[in-house]
């Protein structure tokens, strides 16, 4: 079964990228690279979803999600 799930990559400051899966709570990871970022999201998605699997959880898809980017005034 194939399954589409966004990822949101990060530049850090100290350099590299942290990748988080939104649909996939505490699915975090990091790569040197763009490139690397994705790769490292590919294994670490595959082994959350066999956690949920081996635990008998329901896995989750982004059917039905929408996104929105929104613009705010921040008055800090």
């Amino acid at each position: 079964m194939k399954l589409n799930y966004r990822i949101m990559l990060r530049k850090e400051p100290e350099g590299g990228y942290t990748v988080i899966v939104p649909s996939l709570p505490g699915c975090v990871t990091y790569g040197d690279t763009i490139e690397e970022a994705i790769e490292m999201a590919k294994e670490a998605i595959e082994l959350y979803l066999e956690s949920l699997k081996a635990h008998g959880e329901e896995i989750p898809t982004e059917e039905g999600v929408l996104e929105y980017t929104l613009t705010v005034n921040a008055h800090v």
